[in-house]
């Protein structure tokens, strides 16, 4: 198949993913990848279906991407998240999409591209509990240093607010030897940093092994050559066990960083999203990482507004978030998701409320995200170059305690030659709310 593909990812690190799978496969197919859509034979617009401003943003790429279909571009293709949810209303209203590809099934972009070629218009959706071949070609969208690797599809956990279920499908854990080959092969090709990914990593492996097996899995990540940090994203507070934090701080190649999204703090909020845990086990696992690991980040996420959130149940979340002053926190007005129990609950908040909330909580965390980085100035930190910043005139790059596109960077001055995915030590001299600042620090003149 001689023709030059274009692709337009949105959403999260696991549509990325697949992105990148898609690429793989065609390139393996002959295609060439271009980035300008003006260069394309093919579209593709990999769509984020989570909440309505994601719904909104993929309905505009695919509308943006159209236009091209004046020029060159000979097939728009629709795949993700949104092509899975809403493939009627696609095919109904965006005519000039010539294919529509769901998130199950994805490893059959080539064939449905030939398809389309050919004069048919599928739409291979349906299946979200499909899950995909292993041991696909992939091209990296990421710096080649750093790579996401998924461990998991889909989700069971059926939080009231969340679509992913039906967009995904259930919770399926990867096999232990399948992510280990591919992350051997992902440090052959380069790979210094792996963030591992999943809708929940903590629950990875209980459906295949009958009991959570993240920590085997870090076990067996550890011990591959070229690989020096191993981030993970995404856990569930009540599924955060003893041995895994045990894990995670036993291994230096194992970041002390903890992603886990709380949601909210009061026990009514909580149970009315069917989360599985209150503010006591909520609080008593962050003892327990912090206890464990000193120097732990721990990021989170947060939903304003959630039906029913009384200014109370709010101003508690609030003092909450004061009280235990997380490294980082993202915070997310409440999405009213159509099929979901809590689009139909009693007591949906307005958006001019929901934003006010967001508003006071992200000016909170402002503070504290300021107060901790000063904190950091005189200490070293180890750091991987990403690149140089030609407006401050200093080369930049992330801590062990910065995921990449979510935290901050780290700007460094040097004298000594760096390239990207080298790691270095850097003392902190400045500070502000997101960002380091410092110089680096050399023992013996090199690396």
């Amino acid at each position: 198949m001689n023709c030059n593909i274009g692709l337009v990812s949105l959403g999260c690190a696991k549509n990325q993913t697949d992105a990148e799978t898609m690429l793989g496969i065609l390139n393996s197919e002959g295609c060439s990848i271009v980035y300008d859509p003006q260069e394309a034979d093919v579209i593709i617009v990999n769509t984020c279906g989570f909440i309505e401003s994601a719904k909104q943003e993929s309905i505009n790429a695919l509308l943006e991407m159209a236009q091209y279909k004046e020029g060159r571009c000979r097939l728009l293709i629709a795949s993700g998240c949104l092509a899975e949810r809403y493939s009627h209303d696609i095919e109904k209203e965006i005519p000039e999409v010539d294919a529509i590809v769901g998130t199950g099934d994805y490893d059959r972009i080539a064939d449905v591209i030939k398809a389309a070629f050919d004069g048919e218009k599928p739409v291979i959706c349906g299946e979200p509990d499909r899950n995909p071949c292993e041991g696909l070609p992939r091209i990296l969208s990421t710096p080649p240093y750093v790579a996401y690797l998924k461990v998991a599809e889909g989700c069971s956990n059926n939080c009231t607010y969340c679509a992913i279920p039906m967009i995904r499908g259930k919770y399926r854990s990867r096999k232990i030897e399948d992510i280990v080959d591919e992350a051997k092969q992902l440090a052959e090709n380069g790979v210094r940093e792996l963030i591992l990914i999943a809708q929940d990593t903590s629950r990875y492996g209980v459906d295949l092994y009958g009991e959570q097996s993240l920590d085997r899995l870090l076990e067996e990540l550890v011990k591959i050559d070229g690989v020096k940090w191993i981030r993970v994203h995404y856990f569930y507070p009540e599924a955060v066990t003893d041995k895994l934090i045990d894990t995670m701080a036993k291994y230096d190649k194992i970041c002390s960083y903890v992603d886990m999204p709380i949601q909210h703090i009061n026990n009514e909020i909580l149970r009315r999203m069917a989360r599985r845990t209150n503010r006591t086990e909520i609080t008593e696992k962050i003892r327990k990482i912090r206890e464990k690991m000193p120097d732990c980040t721990i990021r989170t996420s947060i939903i304003a507004g959630f039906p029913g959130e009384t200014e109370e149940q709010f101003n508690e979340l609030y003092d909450f978030v004061k009280e235990i002053r997380f490294d980082r926190m993202g915070v997310f007005a409440y999405s009213q998701e159509e099929g979901t129990p809590a689009a139909e609950f009693d007591g949906q908040i307005t958006e001019e409320v929901k934003q006010e909330r967001l508003d006071k909580l992200m000016t909170l965390q402002q503070g504290i995200s300021l107060e901790l980085n000063k904190d950091k100035i005189g200490k070293v930190l180890e750091v991987i170059v990403e690149g140089y910043d030609e407006e401050s005139f200093l080369f930049y790059g992330r801590s062990r305690g910065d995921s990449i596109d979510v935290d901050g960077k780290v700007y460094f001055g040097t004298e000594n030659e760096v390239e990207p995915g080298d790691l270095i030590k850097v003392e902190i001299l400045d500070a502000d709310e997101y960002d380091l600042t410092g110089r680096a620090v050399w023992e013996g003149g090199s690396l």
